[in-house]
């Protein structure tokens, strides 16, 4: 009963399978393609921690007109079409047919094949599902994309600058910029947070265009006890200059390209700090920096005499020094000369692309436990297949050749019954011959492969042993006692068990893939339930779209299961029903030999 209220739970939510479409009240969806050969020509991986910036424009994108207001119908969800992603917009501009969204990449994505993100929209009555603080790591403490004109922290840390002199204007990487001219500055103020620390190590990411040399334009300044670390622009060249006691700088070697925007990123650790312009490192300084701990200034030192002239965009710092292939891949994810994304056909749920079998969507979804259990079923499928047409073949064979024995044996008459035995037979190679089944091409007599054969054999054999010469008044005759009759059924009767033996040999093997197969197959279904559940549990998200994935993924242990186990029930009665006409020969032909024996010999 407890068997069949899990199956019945199960039951109420395949219906939730009936589409692959993640909702019914959306219209549109677009398949979003990351590009892993790019990736690998410039031996970039994709990062635990990352974020894909998807850029909407005419180009890529149809349906600006059937979105709703301020894009809040907009739902970005994982490869299988089912687990939402955190994300939000920074721009949106359906009059101009713009959009810029940025998603945070599920940490698995690294090991797809094919890793790709879904963009569902078209439902003028959806709630905003933007979480902007949501999207960040924990480690990234400041993040002023510049947007609706302001510089403002997206994080959850909330480090909002305090003031902002910068002006703002189109034209930026991404959306906005801020503009500085010298004298502009964006000063965050120091919380705990925000506290850069070697020991910990931290990294600061903007992109900067400039469109003249500097004289001393300062990106960042900031200082701690007794020293501070500046990133800025002497002429066209990116520098970094540290003060811990005395000065010390060091410069990229190849200056910035004038009206062009670069990527600069600066890390530090616990004794060092390395410099990256466009993703590449340019320098390093060994040098262990204090802890900065003052206010942040942006776009000018801290007295406002060294300021930057040009645009900013996307400023951000981390409280981790992050890798060199994870400030790579955020080069090539938000450049504007390197395209990581690949932008699929606007689909609806009547023209979905490729209409993909819920099947195959089903094995997307399948645990490795369930792999493991699935796999187990596959050798066992295979097994037992080869098991059924092996015996299919060898049942046959025997079933012809004894057919011919017996009319061979029907037409002796009264003929000496063993005048079938072949004469000068050598048993051992006889049985060595017999001992394999699947020899049905060597010769023993004329009867090759019959088992009805074989037990007639011994029973001449064991006959002619047992004869004996015994005078009477007409002469000498050959003739058998009771005992020697009994001899040669007993001995009969033995070879037909042996020949039953190997008849119904790997047979059990058909049975355990009848029984196992659906015991197995359900394991892994409740394996796979218990991690649906539990994965729920952990991430709060109780709804039919996540929990149908993963049932649907459990159910195909068992239908894995019943797919071994189904074929084998078939098989298993028809050959032991091929074997039971076998038998029944046999011992009909044991039988007639031991009454036709007494005719002629007692």
């Amino acid at each position: 009963m407890k068997r069949l209220g899990f199956i019945l739970v199960i039951l109420m939510l395949i219906p939730s399978l009936a589409s692959a479409w993640w909702s019914d009240d959306w219209g549109y969806k677009k398949k979003i393609t990351l590009d892993v050969q790019k990736l690998k020509q410039d031996n970039v991986t994709i990062p635990a921690s990352s974020y894909a910036l998807i850029r909407l424009h005419t180009g890529n994108f149809s349906f600006f007109a059937d979105l709703a207001e301020k894009g809040k119908d907009l739902r970005v969800l994982a490869a299988d079409e089912q687990t939402p992603l955190k994300f939000y917009v920074e721009k949106l501009d359906p009059a101009n047919e713009m959009a810029f969204i940025w998603v945070k990449l599920p940490e698995e994505l690294a090991k797809e094949s094919e890793p790709a993100i879904w963009l569902y929209y078209g439902n003028q009555k959806a709630v905003d599902a933007q979480d902007a603080a949501g999207s960040f790591d924990v480690n990234q403490v400041l993040s002023l994309p510049i947007t609706a004109n302001e510089a403002k922290d997206l994080t959850a840390y909330g480090n909002n600058p305090t003031e902002v002199t910068s002006t703002f204007s189109e034209g930026g990487l991404i959306g906005q910029a801020a503009v500085f001219t010298g004298s502009q500055v964006i000063r965050v103020p120091a919380t705990p947070s925000l506290q850069m620390s070697p020991a910990a190590g931290w990294t600061v990411s903007t992109w900067i265009k400039i469109d003249q040399s500097q004289t001393n334009g300062v990106v960042l300044q900031r200082s701690g006890a007794g020293g501070n670390v500046t990133l800025s622009v002497v002429g066209q060249t990116a520098t970094v200059e540290v003060e811990e006691g005395s000065k010390q700088t060091f410069q990229a070697p190849t200056p910035l390209s004038a009206g062009v925007w670069h990527h600069l990123a600066l890390t530090a650790n616990f004794n060092s700090l390395i410099l990256y312009v466009d993703g590449v490192a340019a320098g390093s300084l060994g040098v262990s920096t204090r802890d900065l701990t003052s206010n942040i200034a942006i776009g000018s030192d801290e007295y406002g005499k060294r300021g930057l002239i040009g645009l900013l965009d996307q400023f951000s710092i981390y409280k981790v020094a992050l890798d060199a292939n994870a400030i790579k891949f955020d080069v090539e994810m938000q450049g504007q000369t390197v395209t990581l994304l690949t932008y699929g056909e606007d689909s609806t749920p009547d023209t979905e692309e490729g209409g993909e079998s819920l099947i195959m969507g089903s094995l997307k979804n399948v645990t490795t436990d369930g792999w493991v259990i699935i796999g187990i079923l596959g050798v066992m499928f295979v097994v037992s297949w080869l098991v059924m047409i092996i015996k299919a073949v060898v049942l046959s064979k025997v079933h012809s050749e004894n057919k011919k024995f017996e009319e061979a044996y029907s037409r002796l008459g009264n003929q000496d019954i063993s005048n079938l035995n072949t004469e000068g037979d050598d048993d051992e190679e006889y049985e060595e011959e017999e001992g394999s089944l699947l020899n049905l091409t060597k010769a023993h007599g004329s009867f090759t492969g019959s088992t009805i054969y074989r037990i007639y054999h011994v029973g001449v054999e064991e006959m002619n042993r047992r004869l004996k010469t015994a005078p009477d008044g007409s002469g000498n005759q050959l003739v058998l006692t009771p005992q020697a009759m009994n001899a040669v059924r007993a001995t009969m009767d033995a070879k037909l068990i042996r020949e039953l033996q190997k008849l119904n040999s790997q047979m059990v093997l058909l049975t355990i893939a009848i029984s196992g197969g659906p015991f197995l197959g359900l394991l892994g279904t409740v394996i796979g339930v218990m991690i649906t559940f539990a994965a729920i549990a952990v991430s709060g998200e109780v709804n039919v779209n996540a929990i149908a994935p993963g049932i649907a993924g459990a159910l195909t242990a068992t239908v894995a299961g019943l797919i071994v186990a189904i074929p084998c029930l078939f098989g298993y009665n028809y050959l032991g029903g091929q074997i039971k006409e076998i038998t029944a020969d046999m011992h009909v032909f044991v039988d007639e030999f031991v009454a036709k024996l007494s005719e002629q010999h007692t």
